[in-house]
């Protein structure tokens, strides 16, 4: 069986109930902001059509680096003591070091068939800005990338790569968006990054916004992940009942675990366990409400039926860089409501020492966000798992030794939330209907 796919595969004609609709603002404050989204992404967002085929120039791209690998991290197993098998899939051998190119291409390629000559987004730890860069470079648009300033402050080389692929790299906030100047205290948050992209965007002409994580159609776009992977656990004659990925909105996660629901739904087999792994210091999953929120800090977009510890919460500064986002994506928030995902709570510190963990015996370094999941997989592996347990590395860590140094030289902490801040900052989101509060 060949790990080579074709087309993306939708998990939307297995959810049990359809996902909640979008709400309008109440008040946009009279600064009203539209997205320009291409048509077929709103498609790949609500049609329940299982295959999507992927467009020619998209897989022209994707033979540069895919199929990924999977093995079976035997060295990490005896690291952490594992009673099942530990299974990785890679996803960090291309230019952005991670998965978030499989989304950009895509994008780029559509919103350049759509007649957009310039795409902005945010970034936290600055992945996605990479891949965006890239995808944008590959497709003849201009770019424009507005990085959490604290993220980009410890990876300048991330601004610098994305520099050299032809983006113009703005540190958050900049103090020159409207959103920038309003919004105090969110220094740190992909929120505000997020909301200065969509202001300036609307801003510019032949400009439009676009995100890489938390949409419908980028969870599709990333369905390769799984399809690879259940396809190279075959050929291994493998068996798993637990998948790991770890949840900033939650495309990575989506793209590995989402297609094993499919796969099970399509066949009447019963799936593995999905487990997202978090940030505790941004625990949506875990400690946050299932309500409609924003999905940036302008306030102007639609509100979003997600698990939220509200786009207000100022979150801590971590390493956990792109984990670090208010909400999950309204289509891992509606199956992890409906029981069909599991979600678990990770410290920096564990995280990190688990990708120490992963370098010394698999010879890859994980970025700090990966680390989550590979704590997340040893727990499962230790205790929890019968048969197996696919995780999944999304990028590199090679621009992250700083904090790596950090826990090495014992000046790592980790700051949870306070019970009464997450109550604070979700009071008066409305909540979805049947959701517990």
């Amino acid at each position: 069986m060949s790990a080579w796919t074709t087309s993306w595969r939708s998990v939307l004609p297995h959810l049990t109930v359809p996902l909640p609709e979008d709400r309008s603002p109440e008040t946009s404050g009279g600064h009203g902001i539209g997205v320009n989204l291409p048509m077929e992404l709103v498609r790949q967002s609500v049609q329940p059509r299982e295959y999507w085929q992927i467009p020619e120039e998209v897989l022209d791209a994707y033979r540069k680096f895919r199929p990924t690998p999977l093995w079976r991290a035997t060295g990490f197993e005896e690291a952490v003591g594992a009673r099942v098998p530990v299974y990785v899939k890679y996803e960090g051998g291309n230019i952005s070091g991670s998965h978030k190119l499989n989304t950009a291409l895509a994008q780029a390629y559509y919103y350049k068939r759509a007649g957009v000559r310039e795409l902005v987004t945010g970034t936290g730890a600055g992945q996605w800005g990479t891949a965006l860069a890239a995808a944008c470079a590959l497709f003849g648009l201009r770019c424009t990338v507005f990085m959490v300033g604290s993220s980009l402050e410890r990876k300048p080389y991330r601004g610098v790569l994305m520099r050299m692929l032809g983006a113009e790299v703005l540190a958050s906030p900049t103090g020159t968006t409207r959103v920038s100047r309003e919004t105090r205290g969110q220094g740190n948050s992909l929120s505000l990054a997020i909301g200065e992209a969509v202001e300036y965007a609307a801003g510019r002409e032949g400009a439009a916004f676009c995100i890489g994580s938390g949409e419908t159609y980028s969870i599709l776009h990333q369905s390769v992940i799984g399809i690879e992977s259940i396809a190279q656990l075959a050929e291994l004659d493998a068996e798993v009942d637990a998948v790991v990925g770890c949840v900033g909105a939650g495309s990575n996660f989506g793209g590995i675990a989402l297609p094993f629901h499919a796969e099970a739904a399509a066949g009447g087999t019963r799936p593995p366990r999905l487990v997202a792994a978090e940030s505790s210091s941004t625990p949506k999953l875990t400690r946050g409400v299932y309500a409609y929120d924003q999905t940036d800090a302008t306030g102007t977009g639609p509100l979003e039926a997600m698990y939220t510890i509200g786009s207000s919460y100022p979150i801590p500064d971590s390493h956990s860089a792109g984990l670090r986002y208010h909400g999950a994506a309204k289509l891992v928030s509606a199956m992890r409501h409906a029981g069909q995902v599991d979600a678990v709570a990770v410290d920096q510190v564990e995280a990190l020492e688990a990708g120490r963990r992963f370098t010394v015996r698999e010879a890859v370094l994980p970025a700090p966000e990966s680390g989550h999941a590979l704590a997340a997989a040893a727990r499962l592996a230790t205790g929890g798992a019968e048969r197996g347990v696919l995780v999944c590395v999304s990028g590199h860590g090679y621009l992250d030794l700083g904090a790596y140094r950090q826990l090495l030289d014992g000046e790592l902490s980790d700051q949870a939330p306070a019970p009464e801040a997450l109550l604070a900052a979700v009071a008066g989101l409305p909540r979805v209907e049947g959701a517990r509060t």
